[in-house]
């Protein structure tokens, strides 16, 4: 009987303490999953000189090691359903001259599965102090996963090969390989005024796929961008990106957790530069109605703005476009102007602010709440969210929000446990 009954207890305990981790707020983990394989200061790491070249197509299984180092020339595309698999602690340097690029194109894989101990870098192939964003282009990824274009296909803008520019389809469950615990570092190309490569362009990319512990830094546009597909995403870190940190467009469903996005306003372009930029749509004439509209679950979210002096560009966490599903909760989001910006369209009807969810989440230092484009819907639409939502309107410093918020030593940016509203107590 009293073993029945230590197994109840211990059983009773275990479901008190799993459901207090999912009710904490910002990212979490018992031990910071930060440490180890990323970099806060990417310009000044010493990376061996390339000693292969890769380039061209590859059209078979191919394997990169980690005794070489590789530079990544031109546009390299994967193609005929071949795999690239990457050893873990290999080290890809970008070719600045030729903007080099990875494409896997629609059918094929990357699996770069790195270790927390030893991740794969991709990175710029300038010497230290002259690496910038935008040295190189960044990683592609072609799927075959459902996105809202008509026709139920698209290319990307990005000037590539149009035979293999393709993406989109019906397999949600698509596989495109695995990337968990790698780097991009000052990827993001700019091609034109108007087009600017990625850190990581997901298209039409299925669920079967992973994506986990990827940090993207100093990219030149947005770090993460998903044009449609179906996808699970956790333990990602956008850091001083140029533009957005999380991107979603094409009728995207994604969950993404547990992760992080760090600006910096000196870092921020002045087109419109937010953590997550959410849509549906670039142009609904091209839009096929009847498919899935973009739908993004966020949940123990850290979006943190490292400038605490109102210096610099300084625009709100969120933007959400009309004809969207967004719902945030467990988060945090600190010092941003304001915290949630609105399309005029979507307007003050419950119908349309029903599609989006803001919950047991901390809104510190942020000038302003969920507002619109359109100031006349303001009212209307604080009415609509503020009662019970759960989200705490808060003045704190980060470094009494946060665990360790100094990026220059090994940030820790869980919430402070002696912060027990951060905390979820």
């Amino acid at each position: 009987m009293k073993t029945k009954l230590r197994i109840a207890f211990f059983t009773l305990l275990s479901t008190f303490f799993i459901q207090a981790q999912q009710q904490a707020k910002g990212i979490i983990g018992t031990n910071n999953w930060m440490n180890n394989w990323t970099n806060f200061n990417p310009s000044k790491i010493e990376y061996s000189e390339a000693t292969n070249i890769i380039a061209g197509t590859i059209d078979k299984d191919t394997r990169l090691v980690k005794r070489n180092t590789y530079q990544l020339v031109g546009i390299v595309y994967v193609t005929n359903n071949a795999t690239l698999t990457i050893e873990p602690g290999t080290v890809i340097r970008g070719d600045d001259k030729t903007c080099g690029t990875l494409v896997i194109t629609n059918g094929s894989k990357l699996i770069a599965e790195g270790l927390e101990t030893d991740p794969i870098i991709f990175t710029s192939n300038k010497e230290i102090t002259d690496r910038r964003p935008g040295d190189w282009g960044g990683i592609i990824i072609l799927g075959k996963a459902p996105i809202n274009s008509l026709g139920g296909l698209h290319t990307l803008p990005f000037n590539l090969e149009p035979l293999l520019n393709h993406y989109g389809g019906q397999d949600a469950e698509d596989n495109s390989g695995v990337l968990k615990y790698i780097r991009i570092e000052f990827a993001g190309r700019k091609l034109s005024s108007d087009k600017e490569l990625n850190g990581l362009s997901l298209a039409g990319v299925g669920r079967k796929t992973t994506l986990s512990n990827i940090q993207i830094s100093f990219s030149n546009d947005d770090s993460f961008e998903c044009y449609g597909g179906d996808l699970n995403m956790n333990n990602l870190i956008s850091y001083r990106t140029t533009d957005d940190d999380f991107d979603f467009t094409q009728g995207a469903q994604i969950n993404i957790n547990n992760s992080i996005a760090i600006r910096h306003p000196f870092s921020s372009d002045v087109s419109g530069s937010r953590c997550f930029e959410v849509d549906s749509y670039d142009k609904i004439q091209n839009t096929d109605m009847s498919k899935k509209m973009t739908k993004i679950n966020a949940s123990n979210i850290t979006l943190v703005n490292l400038e605490e002096n109102n210096q610099g560009l300084v625009r709100e966490s969120v933007f959400v476009r009309e004809n969207t599903f967004f719902s945030l909760s467990n988060s945090i989001v600190s010092g941003f102007s304001p915290f949630v910006l609105l399309e005029g369209n979507i307007g003050n009807g419950n119908e349309n602010l029903a599609k989006l969810s803001f919950k047991n989440t901390i809104v510190n230092n942020c000038n302003g709440g969920i507002t619109s484009e359109s100031s006349s819907a303001n009212g209307a639409i604080q009415n609509y969210y503020n009662p019970n939502s759960g989200l705490e309107y808060t003045k704190i410093k980060n470094i009494e929000l946060f665990t360790l918020p100094n990026i220059k030593e090994k940030p820790d940016f869980r919430a402070n446990i002696n912060n027990t509203l951060a905390i979820g107590n």
